[in-house]
């Protein structure tokens, strides 16, 4: 059915910047035409519609309470928080992110409920993504290394009283997954979800965790398939010791097997040093710069700057904990530009370049077609925005997109359209009743934590034994 929506003002890509008083057609999911001539109406700001490009569509952490932990206590305190319930886990995840203005999300499922075949369990993210009505990739998360830390657990776990030793095997160590049952495994998932809504990926989970076997195979299976890939790559600075103790020619080995290419997504690269950067760069492949999760998590500081300037192509994920753990993706979006976009008069981008290349690249990421330009034959994913509260003084004629920049937050988030179709109005998800789903998993985690108080329990002792192992990475030769 043919649409038209008059925007007060529309954004229409760095080198055209914004027209007034426009009107945006649109017909089966297509702008078919951005004309000038738009009548009376709430005055409104349209733009295209954000990309999550790194997240896991997850319960929120701090509930959980992991909360200031590295990464490498982090990740084994959110057993607290394996899902109870995936569809309902990834509905609560996803219609977030839509409210919030995202018309695309990549989930990397690096931690299954366990409640059932992990194809079924996909097509449990593939339905709530459906419900929701946003476009997702999806990438099962693999690893067949390093579960505990990275290298020989035994220091850790040793002295652990053996009821404890036992807790921690039962919930991190399994059996690693065969190269060829992983490949095998993401084909059967393709087959069961991939859609013009839903591109499956492979999705290594970092070179720490994953052999040199698995990752050829990865490799192999990309290129002959055209499938992507997403991983995280360089996130802390315990990954960085174990590169350089273990695997220091690593970034040029990816390149050299054929990893390193345009299909690839890489995740935080904070600790990549400016040689790996320009690799990254020439092959083409994608970083998403994660800034709220990396404070979070005590990672650092990425060198988002000096990778764009190398000719990195830059994209904005929120993995999970934005600043205030609400899916926010225009503030996330707003902070990256805040850090890295410039020192003085030396501006890395401009507001609006920024914004366009993260959309462009964040849609390559997830396999969502088009640009993300408001033109047409491009998809009509768009958003509006109230441009009388993001406008809230109407002193002067500001341009628009520098107050989203300095002002912007999901609460100003009108409408969402994904597809040609409404998901999202006046804060409201369509499709699915978010506080109902919110509410019931509350109600089930509440009921569920307590069957892991021997986990909980042990976890000043644990946390400890992690902490020593891990800086003492950091002082090997």
């Amino acid at each position: 059915m043919a649409t038209e929506i008059s925007a007060t003002s529309l954004f229409r890509g760095p080198d055209r910047g914004v027209s007034d008083n426009v009107v945006l057609r649109h017909d089966g999911g297509i702008i078919t035409d951005v004309a000038e001539g738009a009548g009376p109406g709430p005055r409104s700001f349209v733009i295209p519609a954000f990309v999550n490009a790194h997240d896991h569509a997850r319960a929120t952490a701090s509930s959980f309470g992991a909360v200031g932990m590295p990464l490498e206590s982090w990740i084994l305190r959110t057993a607290l928080g394996s899902p109870v319930d995936p569809y309902l886990t990834a509905v609560s995840a996803l219609a977030r992110s839509a409210k919030a203005g995202c018309a695309a999300i990549m989930v990397h499922y690096t931690r299954p409920s366990g409640t059932m075949a992990l194809v079924d369990e996909a097509k449990a993210v593939a339905k709530a993504a459906s419900d929701v009505g946003i476009r997702i990739a999806f990438a099962l998360a693999v690893r067949d290394q390093n579960p505990i830390v990275y290298g020989d657990a035994e220091p850790v776990l040793s002295g652990l009283p053996g009821g404890d030793r036992k807790t921690i095997e039962d919930l991190f160590v399994r059996a690693p997954m065969s190269p060829k049952a992983y490949i095998e495994l993401t084909d059967a998932i393709a087959a069961a979800v991939a859609g013009p809504m839903i591109d499956v990926q492979l999705g290594p989970a970092g070179v720490q965790w994953c052999s040199k076997p698995l990752l050829e195979a990865v490799a192999e299976n990309s290129a002959r398939t055209g499938r992507r890939i997403h991983m995280h790559l360089l996130e802390t600075v315990y990954q960085r010791a174990w590169a350089d103790q273990h695997f220091s020619d690593m970034v040029r080995w990816l390149g050299d097997v054929g990893f390193l290419s345009e299909r690839l997504t890489l995740a935080h690269c904070i600790h990549a040093r400016p040689e790996e950067l320009e690799m990254i760069a020439a092959s083409g492949a994608r970083i998403v710069t994660n800034f709220s999760s990396n404070m979070h998590l005590r990672s650092g500081l990425a060198p988002i700057a000096a990778a764009h300037r190398c000719g990195c192509a830059i994209t904005v994920g929120v993995d999970g904990l934005a600043l205030d753990e609400d899916d926010d993706i225009l503030r996330e979006m707003r902070l990256v530009q805040m850090v890295h976009g410039g020192v003085g008069f030396k501006a890395t981008w401009t507001p609006a370049e920024m914004f366009s290349l993260a959309i462009r690249n964040g849609r390559r990421a997830t396999g969502a077609p088009g640009s993300g330009e408001l033109a047409a034959g491009n998809p009509a994913d768009y958003v509006v925005v109230d441009l009388d509260r993001l406008d809230r003084d109407q002193i002067m004629p500001v341009d628009p997109m520098a107050l989203l920049f300095a002002r912007g937050n999901a609460s100003l988030v009108k409408e969402v359209v994904v597809a040609g179709k409404s998901i999202v109005r006046d804060g409201i998800c369509a499709g699915v009743d978010l506080p109902a789903v919110e509410q019931e998993l509350r109600a089930m985690y509440r009921a569920n934590v307590g069957k892991l108080d021997s986990f909980r329990r042990m976890w000043p002792s644990l946390s400890d034994r992690l902490s020593g192992w891990f800086e003492q990475q950091l002082t090997c030769e």
